[in-house]
């Protein structure tokens, strides 16, 4: 793999903490959610806050 410049690993440090912490964000709110479609948007939302997340974090290894 190549190497990144200081500037592009702040910036994937960034977006990783963004997606982690709207990761957890909605995973809360689907759990708060009383109807069942509000609830699948937000477990949706989660999982592809955490799928993106997962994505950058490649960039790291």
């Amino acid at each position: 793999m190549a190497q990144i410049s200081d500037l592009d690993l702040q910036n994937l440090r960034h977006l990783i903490s963004g997606y982690e912490t709207t990761h957890n964000k909605m995973k809360a709110y689907a759990t708060q959610a009383s109807d069942q479609s509000v609830k699948q948007f937000f477990q949706k939302a989660s999982q592809s806050a955490k799928e993106n997340k997962d994505q950058l974090m490649q960039f790291l290894q």
